[in-house]
């Protein structure tokens, strides 16, 4: 299988981690030998009831049952899709009523830029530096980060960027400005938080030169950082709101939300403004419908606080800098590179999942599931400190 694996499959990387998965069940992925790999990353945030939760899986097979694909988006009424949405709607702010389903994050992203820049009818777009948002070219266009854009330019032009959390630069979104596009937290960057009061400056800002702001809640989206959405820590509300990853608990799925009337833009002048073929699958509605119940009808978003607080409170060790982020979204600063790639990949030898972060190659990603318990934590979390004793050992002799 791993001959086939390296041959058959294109690859993202020289040196893919390369377990061969058998089954997966809660906070524990199976490798073909049977082992148990305790699972601290949730396949980077998107399995946010762990793996095969059994509601997920229960409305995955009855609408399976039914029917699967019957027509491009938009075009007949499907109960999953319908209800989703609706469901979504009442837990967001009233501007943010009217959801766009599509099939990934960064589909959504090119989504969200298109329809700002059709309401606005204006071109530049402002994003920060070190952001990601997803690797198709509009998405591409926003990233931070020259190294990983260069071998595919050009892209789409009039993009700009700005520091997140400067003040300064926000005098760059000027009435030339379409969108600014953020992570409500910047992922791929290493967590990063916005300072206190800042997203409040880019709303008003925004406000007043008309541009329309646009936040990335692929990844805190869903609960991950102890509210359903993470702008709610912030009191601000964005003209577009980005999801997908843990929207469905596994598969792939995305969406962008705004206004009713914001997205009037897209049904003519011209018509099919933005398409879809597999947007709004119901098979795969009916699984974020499953996701959002359970999350919203139970204490995962309340434990969720609470498993940070133990995170914090056993990752203590002199190799471990900082540990940013909030609720399920952590990640640790190490003292160097050497010691995050050490920790990842001898963790995986001691059967415990851990991954790096895109920009910031110091930091080890934990975004476990939301399901994970508290003894699932102890275990990984004592794993993860004798690992960096070892090393710390090594070192000294």
């Amino acid at each position: 299988m791993k001959a086939d694996f390296h041959k058959y499959q294109a690859q993202t990387t020289p040196h893919p981690l390369a377990l061969e998965v058998s089954n997966a069940q809660g906070s524990y992925i199976y490798d073909t030998d049977g082992n148990a790999h305790l699972d601290f990353v949730a396949g980077v945030s998107a399995c946010s009831l762990g793996h095969c939760h059994p509601k997920v899986v229960q409305a995955i097979n009855e609408q399976s049952q039914q029917y699967l694909h019957v027509m491009v988006y938009g075009e007949y009424i499907q109960e999953p899709a319908v209800s989703y949405s609706k469901m979504l709607a009442s837990y967001l702010p009233e501007n943010l009523e009217t959801t766009y389903l599509v099939n990934s994050g960064t589909e959504a992203i090119e989504g969200a830029i298109k329809l700002a820049r059709r309401v606005t009818g204006r071109s530049q777009l402002l994003a920060a530096h070190h952001a990601y948002h997803g690797n198709t070219m509009g998405s591409l266009s926003l990233m931070g980060f020259e190294e990983r854009k260069q071998p595919f330019r050009p892209l789409v032009p009039d993009v700009a960027f700005i520091e997140f959390n400067s003040t300064e630069d926000l005098n760059k979104i000027t009435t030339k400005t379409a969108a600014v596009v953020l992570e409500t937290i910047q992922g791929g960057a290493g967590f990063i938080m916005p300072r206190q009061g800042y997203l409040q400056q880019v709303r008003k800002r925004c406000d007043e030169v008309g541009a329309v702001l646009i936040l990335d809640e692929i990844q805190p989206g869903f609960g991950r950082t102890g509210k359903l959405f993470a702008f709610e820590h912030y009191d601000i509300t964005p003209d577009i709101l980005v999801i997908g990853k843990g929207m469905a608990s596994g598969l792939p799925v995305g969406a962008f939300v705004a206004s009713f009337e914001m997205m009037q833009q897209l049904r003519e002048n011209p018509k099919l403004g933005h398409i879809t073929t597999f947007g709004g699958n119901p098979v795969i509605a009916a699984a974020c419908l499953a996701t959002l119940r359970e999350i919203t009808e139970s204490q995962i978003i309340k434990q969720t606080l609470e498993k940070e607080k133990l995170f914090r409170k056993l990752l203590v060790h002199p190799l471990i800098k900082e540990i940013r982020g909030k609720g399920l979204m952590l990640a640790m600063l190490l003292e160097n590179v050497e010691i995050a790639n050490y920790l990842v990949l001898e963790a995986a030898k001691k059967r415990l999942i851990l991954f790096w972060l895109l920009f910031e190659p110091k930091a080890v990603r934990i975004s476990p599931p939301l399901t994970i318990t508290d003894d699932e934590i102890k275990k990984g979390c004592h794993q993860i400190i004798g690992l960096l004793h070892n090393y710390e050992t090594a070192s000294v002799n």
